[in-house]
């Protein structure tokens, strides 16, 4: 099992042993009731397992909601607030998370407003929730449209990460998960970069050293900036065009796109970006868009949504006086942040995005 402990102590887990780890926990009768949060997803694939190898969990009420980003609203709390509320909730309950983003992050939020916070373990069940939405402290749920737009930062207990879980995702969710792979490799760790560009990442087999490789740098930029007032804005890389997308698509409600295909558009758009603001090469912007490209398929865009992809970008969390800001790349595996970007050339990088046809 591999344990990365970050800032202020917990501990994130990874491997076969995070069972026995879960069940050490549950034995200190720390907490007086046990809830689990999941989705259809995660009690038909994932339940079963987690069960048969804690046995504790036996004793535990089942909160189930329904799957996808489209339920991650202040709706679908209220429905869990009132579910733990009528099965007994207390202040010294322990709320699991099991699932995919979706979970982890509606799931923190809820624990960390109920009754002014109660604790919660993260068990993340897709590979996007493994390396990414389960670490960091970050918690919340969407506000219409509008990604992420309400939350905390609170931090789990535990963050317990079984690899096994993965090979029960489909293949596009687990793609999905690759585009924060890559980011992390993109904005901070150039070696890690050439390893993911060099590998065959849709292997599960060899997923697990990429996981956590991808945690360790994330953890180590949280740790230096838990409440993102500064380095951790480089883990928005992709986003500030991506969210834009995701919500635009949750918006038309036509075909749903999943965040590691947003956040991959965006990487690209950012990118190309990059290389008229942040001096990175013709060349590192090819390797960018021929990697991700190979991962994830190119997806339609309508330049007549342009504008509306502007609007969704100017409600993003780094925003300062109406000025759209993001993370540009200077070279790969070196990254800036806090750079205003001018929406002619943010128009422009979409125009680019759709020349990759």
């Amino acid at each position: 099992m591999t344990s990365i402990r970050t800032e202020p102590g917990n501990q994130i887990c990874i491997g076969d042993s995070v069972f026995t780890r879960l069940n050490s926990l549950l034995k200190t009768e720390r907490f007086t009731s046990l809830f689990i949060l999941a989705d259809e997803n995660s009690m038909n694939h994932c339940m079963p397992e987690l069960v048969a190898r804690v046995p504790k969990l036996l004793e535990a009420e089942v909160v189930e909601i329904e799957s996808g980003e489209i339920n991650k609203n202040i709706e679908t709390c209220t429905q869990v607030w009132m579910a733990l509320s009528e099965l007994g909730a207390d202040r010294k309950s322990l709320l699991i998370n099991l699932g995919g983003g979706v979970i982890t992050d509606m799931g923190g939020f809820v624990a960390s407003a109920f009754k002014r916070g109660i604790a919660f373990v993260n068990i993340p069940t897709t590979l996007l929730a493994q390396v990414d939405a389960s670490v960091g402290g970050k918690t919340g749920v969407d506000l219409g449209s509008l990604k992420n737009e309400i939350g905390f930062f609170a931090e789990p207990e535990e963050v317990l990460i079984y690899p096994g879980f993965l090979k029960t995702l489909d293949p596009r969710e687990y793609v999905s998960g690759l585009a924060e792979i890559l980011k992390h490799g993109l904005i901070a760790d150039k070696d890690y970069w050439n390893r993911c560009y060099e590998a065959e990442l849709q292997d599960v087999g060899i997923i697990g050293d990429f996981i956590s490789e991808s945690i360790r740098i994330k953890s180590e930029i949280v740790t230096r900036d838990p409440k993102e007032s500064g380095e951790r804005k480089k883990l928005n890389f992709g986003h500030t065009v991506g969210h834009a997308i995701e919500s635009l698509f949750l918006e038309r409600g036509e075909r749903t796109l999943l965040h590691g295909e947003a956040v991959a558009i965006g990487m690209i758009c950012e990118a190309y970006i990059s290389t008229r603001m942040a001096g990175l090469s013709e060349d590192c912007l090819n390797e960018i868009k021929e990697n991700i490209l190979w991962y994830f398929s190119f997806q339609e865009l309508n330049a007549m949504d342009d504008h509306r992809i502007l609007e969704l970008m100017r409600h993003d969390k780094k925003n300062s006086g109406g000025e759209i800001r993001m993370v540009l790349l200077e070279d790969i595996g070196d990254s800036v942040y806090d750079k205003t970007v001018s929406t002619g050339l943010i128009l422009e990088s979409l125009k680019y995005y759709r020349s990759l046809a």
